[in-house]
């Protein structure tokens, strides 16, 4: 039986004719290092909607068991992919977009996560979206389906936790020298010299873009570049007021132009236009 804090908590909200469900639920220690965040989410609203999806550190696994999510590349075209997706890291914004119901679990994997519970090298994610099957084992297709057909949020917890900690368990390509320099860049906010840290691992800058590229997806600059980011959207989210230009400051920015950069090149829109983009669950 489940300890009382890890059963799954439900908020329930609704505006209008729109009515919204999310679930979360404490991960267990094992899988901590690795997932960075789990939901359950249902939509009915009574309308189609249309969201922006920002940049971050993580790889997106969306397992739908509701009608799917639209995707559209920079071109505007949308593509599905029935039962779920990867997303893998890249370093513009996307769109996302449903026509008003949309039903799933959404499970945010740390870089060296994705790479252990895939078994395929991230470079062959990276800037992609894959459907979630073509990268499942045999055994382990079909997750969609089974998650449909439970009834509580805590059993489908269930089976995707159990879903990932078998896929660690079989892992078997070695992930701790990247891992250690992906918790430097992010004890850092993404300020950790990468030339340093070459030398701090006795690599050479080559070499160490090429174990990235194959553990992470993306070269360490750009992985630096996308945790500043997480830590400034996370500090837009819940920290005290402050101007750009002291968030500039306060993460390494050469100045509020070089904020202002950053923030257009991964949202596509001006830092007062994304501030407020910033709450939506999905993605996030």
């Amino acid at each position: 039986m489940l300890a009382p804090h890890r059963r799954a908590r439900v908020t329930r909200s609704e505006a209008g004719d729109s009515r919204w469900e999310v679930a979360t639920r404490e991960l267990p220690a094992g899988l901590r290092a690795h997932v960075r965040g789990l939901l359950g989410y249902s939509e009915a609203a009574a309308l189609p909607r249309l969201q922006r999806q920002f940049p971050l550190p993580q790889v997106v696994v969306i397992i739908e068991f509701g009608p799917p999510i639209r995707v559209h590349d920079d071109a505007g075209v949308a593509s599905t992919y029935v039962g779920g997706f990867v997303a893998g890291l890249h370093d513009r914004w996307s769109d996302t977009g449903h026509d008003g119901s949309q039903r799933g679990i959404q499970l945010n994997l740390t870089p060296i996560g994705a790479r252990l519970l895939f078994g395929v090298a991230l470079s062959e994610l990276a800037g992609r979206i894959v459907h979630l099957d073509d990268l499942l084992p045999r055994a382990h297709r079909g997750l969609a389906e089974r998650l449909a057909g439970l009834a509580e949020w805590d059993d489908r917890f269930d089976m995707v936790e159990s879903f990932i900690a078998a896929r660690l368990a079989e892992a078997r390509v070695e992930v701790n020298t990247v891992a250690w320099a992906c918790q430097r860049i992010e004890a850092s906010a993404g300020a950790v010299d990468i030339g340093r840290l070459a030398g701090e691992l006795g690599y050479s800058s080559k070499h160490l873009i090429a174990l990235f590229r194959d553990r992470v997806g993306v070269p360490p600059k750009l992985l630096a570049r996308l945790v500043r980011f997480d830590h400034l959207v996370r500090r837009l989210r819940s920290g005290p007021p402050a101007t750009w230009a002291e968030l500039a400051a306060e993460f390494g920015f050469a100045d509020q132009a070089h904020l202002t950069r950053e923030i257009r090149s991964f949202t596509g829109v001006t830092p007062t236009s994304a501030r407020p983009l910033l709450g939506d669950v999905l993605f996030a």
